[in-house]
């Protein structure tokens, strides 16, 4: 190596050693933005003030509601009665879970969700290995089958009940009977969940169908050399790993599920044992104007989701980020 280029390697060797020292000095400083650069700082900062804005209007239409509900379910207040208001502490909650209607219209809930829940994961995985596999007019065909879920729930609430009406709907001359089906506990029952199935099936199909895009083509081709048939790949190599995607979809639908009403109001108003426990506090606080169990019943169903969605996250045991596309 000649003297004249001694200098510039040193100096590169130099400014490699400054950008090390510089980088590991980074590094170790403690705090949630160690190691990050002075650009990567003002985006985040920059992110944050942007996001702030949103924030606040969030809190405000989503976080008082709660307190002021928790603080009324706290209170008696029934507008029937104003003069008898005043503060009862956990009293409404006691009555509430103390009460045989709430428990009956938990269990009608559940039969609802899980029903609902597992009909559709079966029925939307099979719609989005559908979409996912087809090979000609594959837009024609992801159109048609979310069709339902663009429709209004009220509309296709209505829809099936008069499907299923004596005299108006085609249901009971297609099966040559003249049931009331809506007059009817179990009938009910399954009037109510085919309309849900019907009617969102499409959304979970379509989280379903974003999982099976993750799914790399190389293991099912390498599972297929294997000799694996087709029920093997799916169960061995899809399945586990659109894990995140499936829990996601069970997540939605079943908070969602749980909360149903407007499809029993439509249809039955929660006669012959379908009222759920959304229907029950509406009934508290609109009908009966019971402000303070009303409230009651609405803290203890945002209760429950909670504990649906902590049960749901704990029990299948994977990272939701990894549903985001994050690493």
């Amino acid at each position: 190596m000649s003297q004249a280029a001694e200098p510039i390697v040193a100096e590169v060797a130099d400014d490699d050693q400054e950008r090390s020292t510089g980088a590991a000095g980074g590094r170790r400083k403690g705090g949630p933005g160690a190691g990050l650069t002075d650009r990567a700082r003002a985006e985040r900062s920059l992110a944050w003030k942007l996001c702030a804005p949103a924030v606040v209007v969030m809190l405000a239409v989503t976080a008082y509601p709660i307190v002021y509900a928790v603080w009324l379910s706290l209170q008696r207040y029934d507008l029937r009665f104003p003069d008898e208001r005043g503060f009862v502490g956990l009293q409404n909650y006691i009555d509430v879970l103390t009460a045989e209607l709430w428990w009956q219209d938990v269990f009608a809930t559940v039969i609802i969700t899980v029903v609902t829940v597992v009909l559709e994961l079966v029925v939307g995985m099979a719609l989005a290995l559908v979409m996912h596999r087809a090979l000609f007019g594959r837009q024609t065909v992801r159109a048609s089958i979310l069709i339902p879920y663009g429709i209004v729930t009220v509309v296709a609430a209505f829809a099936w009940q008069f499907a299923f009406t004596p005299d108006l709907g085609f249901i009971n001359e297609w099966l040559n009977t003249d049931r009331a089906w809506l007059t009817e506990r179990g009938t009910s029952f399954l009037v109510i969940t085919l309309t849900e199935v019907w009617k969102t099936t499409p959304f979970m199909a379509l989280l379903l169908l974003a999982g099976l895009a993750v799914v790399p083509d190389v293991l099912q081709q390498a599972a297929k050399v294997d000799g694996a048939n087709a029920w093997q790949r799916f169960f061995k190599v899809t399945l586990p790993n659109m894990k995140s995607a499936v829990l996601v979809a069970l997540l939605f639908r079943t908070l969602d599920a749980f909360r149903v009403f407007d499809t029993v109001f439509i249809q039955t108003q929660g006669a012959n044992g379908t009222e759920t426990v959304s229907i029950l506090g509406y009934n508290q606080l609109i009908n009966r104007l019971n402000l303070g169990v009303g409230s009651a019943v609405s803290v203890l169903i945002f209760l429950a989701v909670i504990l649906i969605a902590f049960l749901f996250v704990r029990g299948f045991n994977t990272n939701l980020a990894q549903a985001r596309g994050e690493r």
